[in-house]
């Protein structure tokens, strides 16, 4: 018996030391002698040397100037890799989407082909019907409490305003607690819902959405207030908009524009992605230089047809462009964006 458990100690120290020491040590060998940009994580440097990013690894680009990578349910966190798991019929999914369509949104046809769809939407909101019935952010927040509470909680300056209407208002949070015996103390998110109610009737075909303006020393400040037209409006109601106008022809978004990857860390978008794009990015990036919009489309097109990638010689899939290289290169041509 001890001969057998020798034998076994000795074939354990055998494949321990062959699976973690030296079959590692050869793979670390070859990869650091023949592929050490993609075995150190494919980092790459800024224009000062320093590294900015992995080509593996999306990261959000919000300036005009550059690409934008697919949206992310893990916040472009490395380390929170993770879709949003919600079905296709999930309403926050669906506004998520449309979130992202309302500020590119455009018709397809009919006599406003090529116009954006902005205009139309505030229009319709500031009419304040929705159903046959006034009222639609009421409706909009009776309907979707979890969107309602989530523009309540987004910002400190949102809670702040619902909890200054609460003080304004003693009567109405009274009535909220003794409908809900088990919110004794409601907090800005709690009342979020009686809030809208209440606004809606208070500021028919208007929101609260964020002004800025100028204190006494020239600063920015920042204060709620109601609005009826700008990007809340246009984002938030798009999707209502849409059940109403059901026959609108609308331009086609690439799907990967709006829609988050299994991994919400997908460092690519398609090329027909960057080309939706293209007008955005050329426009500003020729509004910085002072340069003719036209000339600056067609060098960034060119751009993107040299660092076009065609999965398997194009055998696979569709053609795609790393986000992180492709406004690298910009950067690197242009310089920063003013």
């Amino acid at each position: 018996m001890l001969r057998s458990l020798t034998k076994s100690l000795w074939l354990l120290g055998f494949a321990v030391v062959l699976t973690c020491g030296i079959y590692p040590l050869i793979l670390w060998g070859i990869g650091q002698s023949f592929f050490p940009f993609q075995a150190n994580g494919s980092i790459v440097n800024g224009p000062d040397g320093k590294p900015v990013g992995s080509l593996l690894v999306a990261q959000p680009f919000t300036k005009n100037e550059y690409f934008w990578p697919r949206p992310s349910a893990a916040s472009y966190d490395g380390t929170a890799s993770a879709s949003s798991a919600l079905a296709v019929s999930n309403y926050t999914l669906r506004d998520r989407v449309a979130r992202s369509i309302a500020p590119v949104a455009t018709y397809g046809g009919g006599p406003k082909k090529g116009q954006p769809v902005a205009a139309d939407v505030e229009a319709w909101f500031q009419a304040d019907k929705y159903g046959g019935q006034s009222g639609i952010v009421a409706q909009w927040a009776e309907a979707h409490n979890s969107l309602a509470q989530a523009w309540v909680t987004a910002d400190p300056t949102h809670a702040a305003y619902v909890d200054g209407w609460s003080k304004a208002h003693p009567d109405i949070v009274a009535d909220f607690v003794k409908a809900n015996p088990g919110t004794s103390q409601p907090k800005a998110g709690d009342l979020a819902v009686v809030f809208f109610e209440h606004f809606s009737k208070d500021h028919p075909g208007m929101f609260p959405s964020a002004v800025i303006h100028k204190d006494t020393k020239g600063s920015d400040v920042t204060a709620i207030e109601p609005v009826k037209d700008g990007s809340d409006i246009q984002s938030t109601f798009f999707l209502m908009w849409r059940e109403e106008h059901p026959d609108a022809q609308l331009q086609d978004v690439p799907a990967d524009y709006v829609t988050a990857s299994g991994s919400g860390l997908d460092p690519d978008i398609t090329l027909e992605n960057a080309e939706f794009q293209l007008d955005r990015v050329a426009g500003q990036w020729a509004q910085d230089l002072k340069r003719d919009p036209a000339q600056v489309k067609r060098e960034i097109e060119g751009i993107l047809q040299q660092h076009v990638i065609r999965p398997g010689g194009g055998l696979f899939g569709e053609p795609i462009v790393n986000v992180l290289e492709i406004n690298l290169t910009l950067r690197n041509r242009y310089g920063a964006p003013s």
